[in-house]
């Protein structure tokens, strides 16, 4: 009982604010997600391509690329014309399509024009458009994904909004958008909960460590605190031995210790990244079965011709060792033609039986089926509307996206107990709720809020500890 009640004397002394930062920030990331630029932002960013002149294919795009192997190209518009890029797995690389020259952006002059551009597609007003920063990482930029384009032009609108859109200095792409309401509202939500300083989090070891190991601490802290509160908890008359603040804390803590358990240690597990659960990353092996190599050979002298006129961005991959041209029109409407081109295919996404065919390829995978959307699992495309294929090779399921071939997830066992360990418990992502989404975000709200205050009553007790000693000793 002593031991019991120093580490949770002490440690919540350290770790009540913790815990009230973190229900309070909960409640706002529920509401304001981190920023980024959503793939229908993207789309309305992009110009057609009809009345493009495109001099040079594809293939001669990969050729000139230098990259060893291609996994995926992509062909756009940016306001100084047509634009390959051509990707190798963290690896891209952006050539003209009229000479095949580098097009990565070296001037603030052009990441300007390209953001004014971009910006215009999508309503927004450009007319004060300006360079504000040229740097690898700040605040709205340190999410990992963004590497392959740094370092990153961050162009201020200068409108109503406080519009401010990030351009690939890589491939000249506009990546993330942030506005000032997004801006005001994370720094009360994402970048507090997650400990999200820029100074720590372009540093990605030093913070997955740093936050593992507080969420850590935080959960022994918790557990100590449940520990304690049944044991001095009088069963009999249901009361507490303790009197005013402590008294609170005492009561409220026993009121939701269920929840704060679940949710301090599925926070926990957010952090886990491969040290207990899979990752959910495909293998080399399984990847190179569905989408390998796009080979040169693949596309020739066909690659662009009967596209798509009105498509803003055509893309080639290769799936089950055969090519694919996507045309985006917009966000909800695409093509998929096969090379050597046929004029049977009429459908815009993967059928099951080519996905049949592709999983065929790696051994042990059976059947095909489309995930819905009220599967315990379910994974959506970016793409609305194209379905997401669930290929089951024994305990391992792979989720295919139907509109891009993208091999999007791998749920073994161990994913899938993480999925519900994490996921479910952190977010309340049950599939009951997930349908009754009003229901969800009030149950998300009260909880949070009931947890925000049994923490401040934690705030306050520990700072009459440090401010007056022994403030109410435990009862004998």
């Amino acid at each position: 009982m002593r031991a019991l009640t120093l580490i949770h004397r002490w440690l919540g002394v350290a770790f009540a604010l913790f815990f009230a930062m973190w229900f309070a920030s909960g409640i706002v990331m529920h509401f304001v997600p981190f920023p980024a630029l959503t793939e229908a932002e993207r789309i309305d960013g992009l110009a057609p391509l009809s009345g493009t002149a495109i001099q040079n294919g594809p293939d001669a795009a990969i050729r000139a690329s230098g990259l060893a192997e291609a996994d995926r190209v992509r062909l756009f518009v940016r306001s100084d014309g047509a634009i390959y890029v051509i990707r190798s797995g963290a690896s891209v690389v952006a050539l003209h399509a009229e000479n095949l020259s580098p097009a990565g952006v070296r001037t603030g002059e052009l990441a300007v024009a390209i953001a004014a551009d971009h910006a215009r597609r999508r309503g927004l007003d450009v007319s004060h458009a300006s360079l504000e920063a040229l740097a690898d990482y700040d605040q709205w930029s340190v999410p990992n994904d963004l590497d392959p384009h740094r370092p990153l032009y961050r162009i201020a609108l200068g409108d109503a909004a406080g519009t401010e859109l990030y351009v690939s200095s890589q491939t000249g792409e506009v990546v993330r958008d942030t506005t000032r309401r997004e801006r005001a509202w994370n720094y009360a939500g994402s970048v507090v909960h997650w400990i999200y300083p820029t100074v720590l989090r372009r540093n990605w070891p030093l913070w997955d460590a740093t936050v593992w190991t507080l969420s850590l601490i935080a959960l022994l802290t918790a557990i100590a605190g449940v520990a304690l509160g049944v044991l001095r908890m009088r069963w009999r008359s249901l009361s507490t031995p303790y009197r005013a603040w402590h008294a609170w804390h005492h009561a409220l803590g026993i009121g939701c210790a269920l929840f704060v358990l679940t949710w301090i240690a599925s926070g926990w597990l957010s952090m886990d990244h491969g040290r207990i659960f899979s990752t959910g990353k495909p293998d080399a092996h399984e990847a190179r079965a569905f989408t390998g190599e796009l080979l040169v050979t693949m596309l020739g002298a066909t690659a662009l011709s009967g596209a798509e006129t009105a498509a803003r961005e055509l893309g080639w991959f290769d799936f089950g060792g055969r090519a694919y041209r996507r045309e985006r029109i917009d966000l909800e409407r695409q093509h998929l033609r096969t090379f050597p081109r046929s004029a049977l295919r009429d459908e815009p996404w993967l059928t099951d039986d080519e996905v049949t065919a592709a999983a065929r390829r790696l051994a042990g995978c059976g059947s095909v089926a489309v995930v819905g959307g009220d599967d315990a699992y379910a994974m959506k495309s970016a793409t609305p509307g194209a379905p997401v294929y669930r290929v089951q090779c024994g305990e391992t399921w792979l989720h295919v996206d139907g509109a891009s071939g993208a091999l999007l997830e791998r749920l073994d066992p161990s994913r899938r107990a993480y999925r519900w360990l994490y996921s479910a418990l952190h977010t309340l992502d049950f599939p009951a709720l997930m349908q009754r989404p009003t229901l969800r975000t009030a149950i998300v709200v009260v909880l949070c809020a009931v947890g925000f205050v049994f923490s401040m009553t934690g705030v306050v007790i520990g700072w009459r500890r440090l401010t007056k000693p022994n403030p109410n000793p435990p009862p004998p």
